[in-house]
């Protein structure tokens, strides 16, 4: 009976083994996947036959502030101009803009050993992983965002032999760029190998996508793929991933890579959502319906692409077509979404893009910007509030205030509503109405910090004439901090209006299938 006993209990110690180790093993690889070790890691314990470089916005006098430089509607500065062989190894950027749509608006050039063509050239919001021009923070291996997306870093390593050249480049013609901070660093080398590949990065959209696949990139030398960059907005209500992914290496007629559905090549399954992996993930995701805009991520750094004299990467554009009552008309049908991308690799000899990308005005969906002295206000209690050309604060002190904007359109159609309302330290809860009924969820403003952020109101039918927006005060947060003053602040910068018939593709698919 002992010996019975004690076999039990060595049973049991080995299935308790078996199971912290087997815990253990997958935990670390759960930990290898969220923390990839870089294996740059491994150089820091060795000497290092290199110089540290950087160039920033810093303000020269070391006793002063100030570390921000301004950049004109249509006006470049130069970030960097570097004497190599030398290696880029670190972007960071912050901007203060007035332009709510600036990660379009700035253009990032990168010109490697004298080129006077760019071999970067890309919208600063896209190339740091988010399109459209939006602002959202997510986690990658080579590129991050933080600051609810204001903060931009990038790791990729660009190596050059001769020169580099940096240049950003405001393309509004309406909006200042106040504030542009930046650093770059990089390492001055003695010489580096001559078989080295330099990095590029091209911008490319079809609004609304033409017939056949959208293609990616295309493009002569020897070099390997390293990542996409891949923003839709859903001109039909449905699913737009049903697009295979296609690699075309050295001329092939017939791609050697092929996938199995959008989501399928960024690392997920079964629609989108949104999430962030260190080679893959979905950095915006607002949904199915027209107007959503989503953006997701796709690094080769564990699977280059390798290519000897051309590649080609294309990817379908295929999905779901629903009609208003939810009936699905289509299930693979090509869908004339705004597909725009950014296409990262490694090539020699530098490739410089003959083609510019379009002008600002085409980057961006043509939303309509309200500012705050375009609205008619009314409060109640008044006392409290304040405004600017700009902005409007208001802070009534009850929790039972109400504020009112009444805004004007010229034309009915489907309209996207949003705002920029501002969460704060002595933000509190409120209702939002449309023309007396409720738009959405009631809103918790309350936040640690001071922060204009982006709120969607969803998708509205709008006859022309003015329409009124009510916020309805519900109270304090259950965040709000003990000391912070009972303000019951809110605030708010531009309202934001799409209409959806405005833009070129909207219900195209859906009309054709319902004659």
């Amino acid at each position: 009976m002992i010996t019975n006993i004690l076999k039990r209990e060595n049973r049991y110690c080995s299935m308790i083994k078996i199971f912290i180790f087997t815990f253990f093993v997958f935990s670390g690889h759960l930990s290898a996947q969220r923390l990839y070790s870089d294996p740059s890691f491994n150089s820091l314990i060795f000497p290092q036959n290199f110089t540290a470089q950087r160039e920033s916005s810093a303000n020269k006098d070391l006793h002063k502030n100030g570390d921000a430089v301004p950049i004109e509607p249509g006006a470049t500065i130069v970030l960097g101009d570097f004497q190599g062989p030398g290696i880029i190894t670190h972007i960071w950027t912050t901007v203060s803009s007035l332009d709510p749509f600036y990660g379009r608006s700035l253009v990032l050039r990168m010109y490697w050993d004298g080129s006077e063509k760019p071999s970067v050239e890309t919208p600063i919001g896209d190339f740091f992983g988010v399109g459209h021009g939006a602002q959202i923070s997510f986690e990658s291996n080579p590129i991050s965002t933080s600051s609810y997306g204001r903060a931009h870093n990038c790791f990729w390593k660009m190596p050059f032999k001769k020169s580099a050249k940096i240049t950003v480049t405001n393309e509004s013609t309406k909006y200042r760029t106040e504030s542009f901070y930046y650093y770059l660093d990089w390492q001055k080398h003695e010489t580096l190998p001559e078989n080295i590949l330099y990095f590029h990065a091209n911008y490319h959209q079809q609004f609304p996508a033409k017939p056949g696949d959208y293609t990616i990139l295309e493009t002569a030398g020897n070099g390997l793929y390293a990542g996409t960059i891949y923003s839709v907005q859903n001109m039909e209500l449905g699913w737009f991933g049903e697009g295979d992914d296609r690699f075309y290496i050295d001329g092939e007629e017939y791609p050697s890579l092929r996938g199995t559905g959008t989501e399928d090549y960024f690392g997920d399954a079964w629609g989108f959502r949104q999430f962030d992996r260190p080679f893959y993930g979905v950095s915006l995701w607002e949904g199915y319906f027209p107007g959503d805009r989503n953006t997701a991520y796709r690094w080769h750094i564990p699977d280059p692409v390798p290519f000897k004299n051309s590649i080609k990467v294309s990817i379908e554009h295929r999905g779901s077509v629903f009609n208003d009552l939810g009936v699905q008309l289509g299930s693979f049908i090509e869908r004339p979404d705004w597909i725009s991308s950014v296409a990262i690799w490694y090539q020699s000899p530098p490739a410089g893009f003959i083609e510019p990308i379009p002008p600002t005005e085409q980057r961006i969906a043509p939303y309509q910007v309200i500012t705050i002295k375009d609205l008619e206000i009314r409060a109640e209690p008044s006392a409290g509030l304040t405004t600017s050309d700009i902005s409007l604060d208001y802070s009534p002190g009850k929790g039972d205030a109400s504020i009112e904007l009444d805004f004007k359109i010229p034309e009915a159609g489907r309209y996207q509503i949003n705002a920029f309302l501002t969460h704060s330290v002595f933000g509190s809860k409120y209702q939002p109405f449309l023309d007396d009924q409720p738009l959405g969820p009631e809103l918790d403003l309350c936040i640690s910090g001071h922060e204009p952020l982006w709120i969607n109101f969803d998708l509205n039918v709008l006859a022309a004439g003015t329409h009124t927006i009510r916020f309805d005060g519900r109270g304090s947060s259950p965040d709000m901090r003990s000391m912070a003053v009972p303000a019951y602040y809110f605030g708010m910068g531009y309202l934001i209006l799409l209409r959806l018939e405005d833009m070129a593709g909207y219900h195209e698919e859906l009309n054709k299938l319902s004659k």
